[in-house]
């Protein structure tokens, strides 16, 4: 079924993640996708491995990181560092609505394909620079990096244990917040485009994204002017919000009001809790947290991991496990929501995880697996630029794709 961006067409200059990741969320949402990739080689990613996906043979494919990023796309490869493979991204840009790059700041420039010269060939287009630190600044001509940007940002300095060392979040978040950041300013130009007839170039930074990421810690900090550190799993603002030790393994509490504390303490045979002057409100156990802690650790670990969660799940207590991924995976709700896919392809079945986006009127394609590389080149030449036969056999025998 079309999804609310059927005929837009998008050209993907972007390689690894967060311009991947924009694009992605575009071609879930029914636009047309035309990755660029670098002839005989790819994005980067195809050989970020293991894990790897194999064939029903046991030949290697691609990497599973690959996979990850690029579902609903089309393959082009274009030589950009050739007159003739630029000329083929700019006829394409002249017939798109949105270019998505994530090369260095100015990087396009040399092969004609910055904004000022799709612009010229395409005044309506909407295009997406996704850069470590942006446009312009004293860093902007630095490349940025996930991790690297995790620290920057602060986001390091408040994850990980209480006097600890500091820990990364376990994906390329940074990357993922830029990618899905990037989606929004493309869908708020491109309205601006359809209306006026106007394109803009989006200038969009990791190191930006993952400031204002920050949210609460970022504007706590402003407010004190004191920097946050590291509290491990505990919240800084809501008490107790936190991993506790159970008889099997661990629980999360998450108890967001002083309602839910009062009928947990009361499940645990503690109602009294919720009387103490130390505990009564939100404000005095965040104040207290020292002394609740060793109270609540003493009576969690008298039970199960499942029985804590049936019992608080009955007196509308959140709680959760601590999943693995194969546990998460086969969660009655993950099941039941279709989250893992399995994209038949030539290649086999290639397995992945279904877009969060539900839209009851448009919902979009049903999903289809990321591309091989080069696979779309010869019908997308052909199709939307009419290039012959002959004409693409030779510029693939002069290596242009």
């Amino acid at each position: 079924m079309a999804g609310p961006l059927n005929g837009v067409r998008v050209l993907d200059l972007s390689r690894v993640l967060a311009g991947p990741w924009s694009t992605m969320q575009l071609a879930d949402l029914g636009a047309e996708v035309i990755k660029v990739e670098r002839p005989g080689a790819g994005d980067d990613t195809r050989s970020w491995g293991p894990p790897w996906f194999d064939d029903e043979a046991g030949e290697r494919v691609t990497s599973s990181y690959y996979l990850a990023p690029n579902r609903n796309k089309k393959s082009l490869t274009i030589d950009l560092s050739n007159p003739e493979g630029q000329a083929l991204v700019r006829a394409i840009a002249a017939k798109s609505h949105i270019v998505v790059e994530n090369f260095k700041q100015g990087g396009l420039a040399a092969y004609g394909l910055d904004w000022p010269s799709l612009q010229a060939v395409n005044p309506a287009l909407v295009y997406c620079s996704i850069t470590g630190f942006g446009q312009d600044g004293p860093r902007a001509h630095e490349a940025g990096y996930d991790f690297m940007i995790q620290g920057m940002s602060g986001l390091m300095s408040v994850t990980g244990p209480i006097g600890g060392e500091p820990y990364r979040v376990g994906v390329a978040l940074v990357d993922i917040l830029t990618g899905l950041n990037a989606t929004i300013a493309i869908l708020a130009a491109l309205r601006h485009a359809e209306a006026t007839g106007e394109g803009q170039q989006i200038d969009m930074a990791l190191f930006d994204v993952a400031v204002a990421s920050m949210a609460n810690q970022a504007t706590g900090y402003l407010v004190s002017g004191e920097a946050p550190g590291r509290i491990g799993n505990e919240h800084p603002s809501i008490t107790p919000y936190q991993t506790f030790p159970t008889r099997d393994g661990y629980i999360i509490l998450a108890i967001g009001n002083d309602g839910q504390f009062a009928r947990f303490v009361e499940e645990a045979g503690m109602g009294a809790l919720a009387r103490d002057a130390r505990f009564a409100t939100n404000a005095l156990r965040t104040i207290n947290r020292r002394a609740l802690e060793p109270i609540l650790e003493g009576v969690l670990a008298g039970r199960t991991t499942a029985e804590w969660m049936a019992a608080l799940s009955r007196c509308a207590v959140p709680c959760g496990p601590i999943n693995s991924l194969d546990a998460t995976f086969a969660d009655p709700q993950a099941e039941h929501r279709g989250l893992r896919l399995s994209m038949p392809s030539p290649h086999g079945v290639i397995p992945g995880v279904r877009s969060p986006h539900r839209l009851s009127v448009t919902p979009g394609p049903a999903p289809a697996p990321p591309p091989m590389l080069g696979e779309h080149s010869r019908e997308i030449l052909y199709n939307l630029l009419g290039l012959s036969e002959s004409e693409l056999d030779d510029l693939a025998k002069s290596g242009v794709i």
